[in-house]
């Protein structure tokens, strides 16, 4: 059992513990409440009755108590006729709610089922942790013409893969037995056989329970050679002369972490046993959740945490889930966020009210892992795509201009507020318009594909990268200052120089341009933004494929 599975059912079981503690004294508040009641009726101690016994409905059963939960519902379905109607018990009422909190009491007292057990080793917790691609990113190109080979290793290795050249196919069945993850690059002819390539990787593939990734090269395109290439394991077929960008993309989809930022779930529920259960679950599944028990601070966690998906109780305090997704729905920023109940209201109709009132779904409690699980997975995937629609650009994925500038007001606040460095960098392509003119707009299209890919690959993942419209592209680079920025950035147009992009069996090279500013010299939005324009234009101005900084004397490199 993994070390994640074992942490998650210790979380399970002191959970279940917890809440076999605290449930006496639980029904004994429900009792004491009820009591007062007949003393003094009270709507506020009576609507403070119901969400206790409402509580008990869901958790019961959760935490191993089905007998407990049974009586609870009926219980809760008097309590909750008495508040809907604003009506006081008559005797033979009286008698009925008597008699449930007296078996409530009875039901806490019962050994608890092997319900609870089996939520402490549910499968949730080897079976529901996100995993994400994760390969190696080592090449072995294999070519029986060296130069050729040699010239693959050298584009490969710009977008920051591990590649290794074999000329002779003995030594790569060596190589590959010692490092069967690596991703196999291979010609199909050879001098000795014009098959020799398909020939070897069937011989390697063979009686292996994970067959090698593998990508063919051909001077030939006809179905015989893609037929005994796909029939051996080949996920790509590629005539030279090689359009790499095409083959990087392949690569990419192949050997990129497509590890994107985790779900962020928030969870407002007044029964912190609840609240425990349902993030420990969500939390196993690799998502990141933050907690509100009380309903009334979720504003301050609401706007810091920026949720993917909001999961709330109806039932709570000084403000109920209804009210609370009202008023979320009324803040800009959170009009399209999807909000989902997480309640043991069964009724059709309040559901339905409660939908209307601004949620979006309603899970009834207790509500199984996978389930609950797959929900949420399902939701913020759909809101991300959805998203990312209004968000990214079409051709490359970056933000595009108008979310660029949102997230460098962002951080530009955030980095006054810690006191951190920051850079934004504009990246211009040189002499763009005569690539169009000279190779096409596909070839241009390849370019600014190119540089997005190598943006994305050369970054750290903090940074935040746009493409800020035709061929400029923006990047704010965080706890970073200018110099420092200018260092990273220059690297990256070495390696943008030297790359090969091929139109129409020609290749041709391009170079950047780029301006920096820091925030140490432009303290707001508006003049970090206009101070990299400037340098961005002192960078052309000087002969382009060149990188300058502007400070408060002006540009300079």
């Amino acid at each position: 059992m993994t070390n994640s599975a074992v942490e998650f059912e210790e979380k399970m079981r002191i959970l279940v513990t917890s809440f076999a503690e605290k449930l006496p004294a639980k029904i004994n508040e429900i009792e004491l409440m009820w009591n007062q009641l007949q003393v003094e009726r009270d709507t506020d101690t009576l609507e403070a009755l119901h969400r206790q016994v409402h509580g008990l409905t869901g958790s019961g059963k959760t935490f191993g108590f089905p007998e407990l939960s049974i009586v609870a519902r009926e219980l809760e379905q008097l309590l909750k006729g008495m508040v809907q109607n604003n009506s006081s018990a008559d005797e033979q009422l009286t008698d009925q709610i008597q008699q449930r909190i007296s078996a409530l009491k009875i039901a806490s007292k019962e050994s608890r089922t092997d319900i609870s057990q089996k939520m402490i080793q549910s499968p949730i917790a080897d079976n529901l942790v996100t995993v994400f691609t994760n390969d190696s990113r080592l090449i072995f190109v294999v070519d029986d013409d060296e130069e050729a080979a040699e010239e693959l290793v050298l584009q490969l290795s710009y977008y920051g893969y591990e590649v290794e050249a074999f000329n002779q196919l003995d030594t790569f069945r060596a190589a590959i037995n010692k490092m069967p993850n690596a991703i196999v690059l291979i010609g199909v002819e050879f001098h000795e056989d014009k098959l020799a390539g398909i020939k070897v990787m069937r011989e390697i593939q063979k009686d292996r329970e994970h067959p090698v990734q593998v990508i063919f090269i051909s001077a030939y395109d006809n179905l015989n050679y893609r037929l005994g290439a796909v029939r051996v394991g080949g996920s790509a077929y590629f005539t030279k002369p090689i359009n790499s960008s095409e083959l990087i993309d392949h690569l990419d989809s192949i050997t990129l972490q497509q590890e994107q930022e985790s779900y962020r779930v928030l969870i407002v529920d007044d029964s912190s046993a609840v609240l425990g259960y349902h993030a420990a679950v969500l939390e196993q599944a690799g998502m990141t959740v933050k907690k509100v028990l009380k309903p009334m601070e979720v504003m301050e966690t609401l706007l810091e945490f920026d949720p993917d998906i909001i999961l709330m109780d109806i039932y709570m305090p000084e403000c109920s889930g209804i009210e609370l997704a009202k008023v979320i729905r009324q803040l800009n920023n959170f009009v399209s966020i999807p909000i989902v109940y997480l309640s043991s209201e069964n009724d059709f109709n309040t559901q339905l009210e409660a939908m209307s009132l601004g949620g979006d779904d309603f899970l009834v409690k207790p509500i199984d892992p996978h389930q609950l699980v797959s929900a949420v997975t399902m939701r913020v995937r759909r809101t991300r795509l959805l998203r990312s629609f209004m968000v990214r650009d079409g051709l490359t994925s970056l933000f595009n201009h108008t979310s660029i500038k949102e997230q460098l007001g962002r951080e530009v606040v955030r980095s006054a507020r810690l006191n951190t460095p920051l850079s934004f960098a504009m990246i211009d392509i040189d002499f763009f318009k005569k690539v169009n003119d000279t190779y096409g707009h596909s070839a241009g299209d390849r370019v600014i594909k190119s540089m997005s890919r190598l943006l994305k690959q050369r970054l750290r993942g903090t940074d935040i990268i746009g493409r800020y419209g035709g061929e400029e592209f923006a990047v704010i680079l965080m706890d970073t200052d200018a110099p420092s920025a200018a260092k990273v950035i220059d690297e990256i147009r070495h390696v943008f120089s030297r790359l090969l992009h091929l139109s129409e069996n020609e290749e041709f090279s391009v170079t950047f341009s780029c301006g920096i500013a820091d925030l140490s010299h432009f303290p707001d939005e508006k003049s970090i933004s206009e101070a990299a324009d400037k340098a961005l234009y002192q960078a052309k101005k000087k002969g382009r494929n060149q990188v300058v900084i502007n400070s408060d004397s002006g540009g300079e490199d």
